[in-house]
């Protein structure tokens, strides 16, 4: 192959797979159901077999209970079972389960 067809061939692979990236709350989408459906329903509107619903919960409420498995101050939780663990793995992923779970 010529120069100008490898040139050619490696942008044809390099482009390939790099599409735009995914809109915030899609993101958020698929870290719920990486991360949550196991305990939490796979409609965020519902109850789940351990967790409550989460739609429209607040960043704040988000960035307590997933970085510190805490409340924020005042607030009352819908469940005290005390059972979710802190996942502070998803740190940089909470503005998109934020846009995923926003009131709509």
């Amino acid at each position: 192959m010529s120069k100008p067809c490898w040139t050619l061939a490696l942008l044809v692979l390099v482009g390939c797979g790099q599409g735009e990236p995914l809109p915030l709350a899609e993101q958020g989408r698929k870290l719920y159901q990486a991360n949550c459906i196991a305990c939490h329903s796979p409609d965020p509107a519902r109850d789940g077999p351990l967790g409550p619903a989460v739609a429209c919960a607040s960043a704040e409420l988000l960035e307590a209970r997933v970085m510190r498995a805490e409340y924020p101050p005042g607030y009352t939780p819908k469940r005290d079972s005390k059972l979710m663990p802190a996942q502070p793995f998803l740190r940089r992923d909470l503005p998109g389960l934020a846009a995923f779970l926003a009131c709509r």
